[in-house]
């Protein structure tokens, strides 16, 4: 062969390599991504993240803890009419002395459908009170109520 056949197949080799060496890189970052770190737990957002963790983890005893007494003592269950969220994303947080709002978006998937898989997002608002000195829940967007239902004794 003559070196002026030799260069393209060169060129294309180097190019294959080149993609191959991309695409290794691409998945080693998508699948070392994790868990998102957690939030301050002092902070409004740190107890919304956490507590929005043990409701979509089913872990109810957490998650209460992380309401006021009066939100326990109203709470009426878990909502059960929709399955839980798969991600909750910060959207913003507004603090104050004594309270707090965190908006969050809640992306809800699907695996049934005339067309396959679907996906729907929505915001809603966690507002959180100084209880002791603690941030806490005292109102959760009804996708991430939960709660034993059994009222608190003040």
């Amino acid at each position: 062969m003559t070196d002026a056949a030799r260069k393209p197949d060169r060129i294309i080799l180097v190019l294959l390599g080149i993609i191959g060496v991309l695409v290794v890189v691409a998945l080693a970052v998508v699948f070392s991504r994790g868990d998102p770190a957690p939030l301050d737990e002092a902070s409004p957002a740190g107890v919304v993240q956490r507590y929005s963790t043990a409701v979509i983890d089913g872990d109810i005893a957490t998650a209460e803890t992380y309401l006021t007494d009066s939100a326990r003592t109203v709470c009426r269950g878990s909502f059960s009419g929709e399955p839980r969220p798969a991600r909750v994303v910060l959207v913003s947080t507004t603090e104050r002395d004594q309270s707090a709002t965190v908006k969050v978006s809640m992306v809800n998937s699907y695996q049934d459908g005339p067309f396959g898989p679907s996906e729907y997002e929505m915001e809603d608002i966690f507002t959180l009170a100084k209880e002791d000195g603690n941030w806490k829940i005292s109102q959760a967007p009804y996708m991430l109520m939960a709660c034993s239902g059994t009222p608190v004794k003040p």
